[in-house]
């Protein structure tokens, strides 16, 4: 009994060490008031990524919600994105974002859907110009990469400074693994994310 007992306690002492480690940050290059965080989620995997970034650059957090939201079984959203991509369409957006003109530095969250950028970040790319603005492309996927996904975004903002995008595997929706952004996975791609934004010279 007495073991069981000492091997929760050292395990809520791992999770609490690892809380620390996740909530703590260096200092940011840019100011939070010129920072614009949109992602679009599904699943919450490009959420919590996009969280942890604000964690540590602060900035304005956005999900991208549409008019018409997509089914929520999968197999037919899958089919309904299929179409979009073949006809070129662009599902309009319900997130309204103000004073566009504001922000210095646009991070773009987005899962990968058919080795593809989302249709509805394709319409917050024409929506709206970033021209002039530092756009930094963040990605989760099932596995197989982002696909062609940060080159459309760069072909999408051809006025702007398009720095290198961050990747990670989340979930598979398609095998029925949902959120996958918890425990030592959260605390895994806290620091990726450290590091990249580092490589990118938004923190100290």
């Amino acid at each position: 009994m007495q073991i069981v007992l000492l091997i929760a306690m050292v395990l809520i002492s791992c999770t609490s060490a690892q809380r620390k480690e996740i909530n703590t940050g260096r200092s940011s290059n840019i100011k939070p008031e010129k920072t614009l965080i949109v992602y679009l989620s599904r699943t919450n995997n490009t959420k919590a990524v996009a969280e942890i970034i604000q964690q540590n650059v602060g900035g304005n957090l956005v999900a991208l919600e549409l008019e018409t939201p997509y089914p929520e079984h999968y197999q037919t959203t899958v089919k309904q994105v299929a179409e979009e991509n073949r006809i070129g369409f662009l599902p309009p957006l319900k997130t309204k974002i103000d004073n566009i003109q504001k922000y210095e530095v646009v991070f773009v969250g987005f899962p990968t859907w058919g080795m593809q950028l989302p249709p509805p970040v394709k319409s917050f790319l024409n929506q709206y110009d970033l021209s002039g603005k530092k756009v930094i492309p963040f990605n989760t996927n099932a596995g197989y990469g982002i696909g062609s996904s940060f080159q459309m975004v760069k072909k999408l903002c051809p006025n702007s400074e398009v720095s290198d995008g961050y990747t990670v595997k989340g979930g598979a929706e398609r095998d029925g693994t949902l959120f996958v952004m918890e425990g030592e996975k959260e605390v895994e791609v806290h620091t990726q994310v450290m590091k990249w934004l580092h490589t990118i010279g938004l923190v100290k």
